[in-house]
């Protein structure tokens, strides 16, 4: 059996905030090593949903993936980082992204220059969490004398980026203390990213481990073709708003701007080619997602973070996982 390589979990947001301590209790107690709470608006709150995963395990790590650096000040993320850590030292990864663009417009939040935000979160954030007072006058975020009552007294927390651009991906390896790769990443991409991660790490002359989890769409059962369906909805899901980095390096954004123009989500459904599935999913069978999974660790991935679409079976599927696909991996 091939070495444990780490493995997580994404409660996505829809999933309603009663069934999020059951489930990250179970996944503790199934061998997974992460648990990732997405904050996607408007569902589920990313940090009370962590609040909730904390309290419910005892030594799993449990990740913000993501929450916007512009739906709230910066100093009150800092603030909430500060809170969860001070009674569960060790445990929290905070990932820090812009937010879907869509989602972000609703709010009238979307920043002029997202790479800006993210610069004015991110070190004030890590500033504040270590005690220290915060004055910056900036372009999307402004500080005056502001510290932190209650700053963290143990190890930092790591603050990792969301990201998908070149540009973004440059920033993460320069600030950030690690990446997490959005859902319906290639393989290839993986490697890419990888790539310009360390173009940034490279202008900051930095030589730190820089860990990068990958969100996957997952879908497992014993009828390979019945996940790779399900698989197929969501994805189809996640891309009805267009093309982006992810299909730019996948080389598909003609096609997926064609099929979301001429009828968006049903179209896609409909129209993607079943390699799309497969290459942008981990859908199959048990070994089919365990060989999946071990071709992001070779792409260059620490972690991969997998997000079941079939949020009505959710402890079938960590069970099933668990029996099935971790021993495998």
């Amino acid at each position: 059996m091939a070495a444990h390589k780490q493995v997580g979990l994404v409660l996505g947001s829809a999933i309603a905030p009663n069934h999020v301590p059951r489930l990250a209790a179970l996944a503790e107690g199934s061998g997974f090593d992460e648990i990732w709470l997405a904050e996607d608006f408007f569902f589920t709150g990313g940090i009370s949903g962590a609040a909730l995963a904390l309290g419910a395990t005892t030594d799993l790590k449990v990740g913000l993936g993501v929450v916007s650096a512009v739906a709230r000040h910066p100093a009150l993320l800092a603030m909430e980082i500060s809170t969860l850590t001070s009674i569960h030292p060790g445990r929290l990864i905070a990932g820090v992204g812009l937010g879907v663009p869509a989602w972000v417009r609703q709010m009238d939040l979307h920043p002029r220059s997202p790479l800006t935000a993210l610069r004015e979160t991110v070190q004030p954030v890590r500033e504040l969490l270590q005690g220290e007072t915060v004055n910056q006058e900036g372009e999307v975020w402004s500080y005056r004398d502001i510290t932190l009552t209650y700053p963290e007294s143990g190890s930092p927390t790591p603050l990792w980026l969301g990201v998908i651009g070149p540009n973004m991906l440059r920033l993460s390896g320069e600030i950030a203390d690690g990446s997490i790769l959005s859902v319906s990443a290639s393989h290839a991409y993986v490697r890419w990213a990888r790539e310009r991660i360390d173009e940034g790490r490279t202008l900051a002359g930095r030589n730190d481990h820089h860990p990068v989890t990958v969100f996957a769409l997952y879908a497992v059962d014993a009828d390979g073709d019945a996940a790779r369906a399900s698989a197929r909805s969501t994805l189809a899901f996640y891309r009805q708003n267009g093309a982006n980095g992810l299909t730019d390096v996948y080389g598909i954004s003609d096609e997926v701007n064609d099929m979301v123009g001429r009828g968006g989500y049903d179209t896609l459904v409909s129209e993607m080619p079943d390699q799309w599935v497969e290459d942008l999913t981990i859908a199959g069978t048990s070994a089919e997602c365990a060989a999946k999974i071990n071709g992001f660790y070779e792409a260059g991935a620490d972690s991969v973070a997998l997000f079941p679409v079939a949020t009505d079976r959710l402890e079938e599927v960590v069970r099933l996982t668990a029996d099935e696909v971790l021993p495998l991996v």
